[in-house]
């Protein structure tokens, strides 16, 4: 088969020529990068990719095929950007090819380009929106217009899914665009999970009696999330609470505080966290573009701190029973040190220091 040149446009004008695979099309979205050395079906499927055109540093992708890893029922990522392709993979768990999953899913793939040059332009440049297009003319007005909206709504699931135990102590799980092992998290500690929609209302989660609420990932500005907003605010002292990434966001917000987009963002399994409390680093899983802008927050007390920009990781919410983190305890894929935050969620509902 005929390789089919490509162009990818960036918004500040520079292109680079780079080959299709996966689905045919042109699209436009923001482009990122992340630095997982494996993961890369995790990567495709968290919701939080929602809307990016996603650089993969690493420079083999596809060697150990496509696993039964999903984070979501489907890829999320606009576009996905690699040096090299692997179309013989090995592995006893391998279920096809990178290029026919994203074929199967209508992603649209590009290779060959040098994606070390393009990590530096978005390392130095800061986060740009971009093309990918059969043709080197484009239309710079529409990719500089381009925003992601709605992406909570989008990527959340559309009715309620029981997880676990029904036996078990019963958490809801906040679809904000959640990756499955975060409710698959609870369930090993012998959970019944409730995970719901984002559009339900404070009301419906009160009414369904949960001992605790999971506040989840997921993709987009958070601010643009006003109802949700309002209806964490109306449970704040309700329930006990653990937020992660846009959970965390949604939930400063909520508190008072306020976000800003980061330059850079930080995405990839080998993020430094250090928690100020104990002085002790963690390594983390980390997927987002936004930042709490701690100073901001009326309450609360940072506990997390990313080791390289200083920039919030965690809020600690004591008189309201309610912690949340920046990165990703469930560590899908990997690394693994901060999954105990699960297990002080569920002391803490067992504790039941909130205000009922």
């Amino acid at each position: 088969m005929k390789e089919e040149k490509v162009y990818l446009t960036l918004q500040n004008g520079r292109q680079f020529v780079g080959y299709r695979f996966g689905a045919r099309g042109d699209i436009i979205g923001e482009l990122v990068f992340t630095t997982g050395m494996t993961g890369y079906i995790e990567t495709l499927t968290d919701p939080s990719y929602y809307g990016q055109i996603v650089i993969q540093t690493f420079p083999l992708i596809g060697n150990y095929g496509v696993t039964p890893d999903m984070q979501s029922d489907r890829p999320w990522v606009s576009a996905y950007i690699v040096r090299e392709k692997c179309d013989m993979p090995s592995n006893f768990r391998c279920e096809g090819t990178i290029e026919k999953y994203l074929q199967d899913n209508n992603i649209i793939g590009v290779y060959g380009l040098d994606t070390r040059e393009l990590t530096k332009i978005v390392r130095e440049t800061g986060v740009m929106n971009a093309a990918i297009s059969t043709r080197p003319n484009v239309d710079y007005q529409a990719i500089e217009k381009y925003r992601i909206v709605d992406a909570v709504k989008t990527v959340s699931c559309k009715q309620p899914v029981h997880l676990g135990d029904p036996d078990g102590m019963k958490v809801v799980v906040w679809d904000f665009g959640a990756k499955y092992n975060i409710a698959q998290e609870l369930v090993k500690r012998g959970c019944h999970c409730i995970v719901v929609p984002a559009t339900y209302t404070a009301e419906q989660i009160l009414a369904l009696n949960p001992s605790g609420l999971m506040l989840s990932n997921g993709p987009g500005d958070p601010s643009e999330n006003v109802e949700i907003i309002e209806n964490i605010r109306k449970l704040i002292g309700k329930l006990p609470i653990f937020g992660i990434c846009l959970g965390h966001q949604l939930l400063a917000l909520a508190m008072g505080g306020k976000t800003k987009k980061m330059k850079y963002g930080h995405r990839g399994g080998n993020q430094p966290v250090k928690n100020l409390k104990t002085g002790r680093v963690y390594i983390s899983s980390q997927n987002h573009g936004y930042e709490v802008i701690s100073s901001s927050l009326p309450v609360g007390t940072l506990s997390y701190v990313n080791a390289n920009d200083g920039t919030c990781e965690g809020v600690d919410y004591p008189e309201y029973n309610a912690f949340t983190v920046q990165f990703h305890p469930e560590a899908r894929g990997g690394p693994r040190d901060a999954s105990f935050l699960f297990d002080k969620f569920l002391g803490n509902i067992k504790e039941g220091k909130y205000n009922a």
